[in-house]
């Protein structure tokens, strides 16, 4: 029964999937905003920020309902379920600041204990979360895997997956988190349950990219579209 319900997650997100090439490497561009590299077994998110709710309660009082690291972890739960991947990266700004991780409770820092177990996993520093926290996984600035870099903020560099934009595309009339592209780059949405975003059109955003440049939407399937 169990491995017949995680065989129906895997179906499911090789068809809902966005496949491409990038680099050399054979990518899909999950639903969900993860970035599933099948040859490398390697499954990448950026933006978590856990503990968002936490953050914005402690600094202005405003109290959102307290579900955001439990909505992320399930989301996360299930695309490593259908992939199962070897390893794991997490592109920075995991957290929404260093006291969100030291407030994670033990029944979440259970859950991602038990996500971690079994497989590498790299925490890549952010503007929000520039330090180590007391979890399991590496604490890096950037990792290399094969041709491909991987980083927090983009550069100007070649074969980089980078974050921390948020970027969204609008399609009639709505606003979705979306990977941004092009033969040099990719920009990965935010993952996290609470996280806002920015308009792929915006300067920021688009200076990275060439006149060619695809952004994938997430949603219930990953959707191609031009970048305007």
């Amino acid at each position: 029964m169990i491995l017949a319900k995680l065989w129906q997650i895997g179906k499911e997100h090789c068809m809902n999937s966005h496949a491409f090439t990038f680099c050399g490497t054979q990518c899909h561009a999950l639903p969900s905003g993860a970035l599933w590299l099948p040859d490398d077994g390697l499954l990448c998110v950026s933006d978590l920020h856990l503990g968002k709710s936490d953050r914005i309660a402690r600094r202005s009082g405003v109290m959102l309902p307290p579900y955001d690291v439990q909505e992320t972890l399930d989301k996360l739960a299930n695309d490593i379920a259908a992939t199962d991947p070897r390893q794991v990266i997490c592109l920075g700004d995991s957290f929404d600041d260093l006291a969100a991780a030291d407030n994670l409770g033990d029944d979440m820092r259970l859950r991602l204990t038990s996500l971690q177990a079994g497989r590498k996993w790299v925490w890549i520093e952010g503007n929000h979360d520039p330090g180590p926290v007391d979890l399991g996984g590496s604490h890096l600035a950037q990792v290399q895997i094969g041709t491909l870099t991987f980083r927090h903020i983009a550069t100007d560099a070649n074969a980089e997956i980078s974050g921390h934009y948020h970027p969204k595309y609008r399609l009639a009339g709505r606003s979705r988190p979306a990977f941004i592209l092009d033969t040099n780059r990719i920009i990965m949405p935010a993952y996290g349950a609470y996280t806002g975003g920015l308009d792929c059109t915006h300067p920021v955003i688009r200076q990275h990219f060439g006149p060619k440049a695809l952004a994938i939407l997430t949603g219930r399937k990953a959707i191609a579209a031009p970048l305007p």
